[in-house]
């Protein structure tokens, strides 16, 4: 099933090289405007704004709270009927440490509030906490996709991995464009989107 969007793509791969060449154009677009500094860091508001500026130009439902109940690999996100609270409760969990940004992640992932783009999203808004926080951010290029997504897979039982993952990819390079398009492109490619990369698209129109 093809999700229904804006552009009236019926072909599922074509409509995911269409989303992987703009979402990242908007991707660096944010980065480049400063937009990306003027989010409340760590609130939901942030991350809306965030889905709705890579994904508003394809899907009507960008930045908007999902009314379906979605699983990935058996795993259920939170139900629909929980949903707002959660984000409230996630937007309201403290900040401080490093260990407390990686458990607010996890309960966000654990949410997945949108019909698609979650992850994608949310390691932008994770690293707008850490360089806002910690002034470090992850060097996605660092960490390996399996990796990465085992950790993930486990992260709502046993957070250990995910934490050890990350904490070794932090950089303080907060404000480089290169880590930050590498880091687009690693986040990418852990969906499985990597026919373009960032860097090339700067100048395409």
């Amino acid at each position: 099933m093809v999700l229904e969007n804006k552009l009236g793509i019926t072909d599922s791969l074509e409509l995911a090289r269409v989303e992987e060449k703009v979402t990242k154009k908007k991707a660096l677009e944010m980065f480049e405007s400063g937009l990306l500094d003027t989010f409340e860091v760590g609130t939901f508001k942030a991350l809306s704004e965030i889905h709705k500026g890579l994904f508003g130009e394809i899907y009507d439902f960008a930045g908007k709270v999902r009314d379906v109940n979605i699983a990935k690999g058996g795993f259920r996100f939170a139900p629909v009927i929980y949903l707002e609270a959660a984000l409230d409760k996630i937007t309201k969990m403290p900040q401080a440490s490093f260990d407390e940004i990686i458990d607010k992640y996890v309960e966000m992932n654990v949410a997945h509030p949108f019909r698609e783009g979650n992850g994608r999203s949310m390691r932008i808004w994770l690293d707008l906490i850490l360089k806002k926080e910690l002034k470090q951010v992850v060097d996605w290029s660092k960490v390996g996709k399996d990796d990465y997504l085992l950790a993930m897979e486990r992260s709502p039982v046993k957070d250990v991995e995910i934490k050890v993952l990350l904490k070794a990819a932090l950089t303080e390079m907060i404000n480089d464009r290169e880590v930050y398009m590498k880091g687009i492109d690693a986040s990418y490619h852990y969906e499985g989107y990597n026919v373009y990369k960032t860097e090339d698209l700067n100048n395409v129109q």
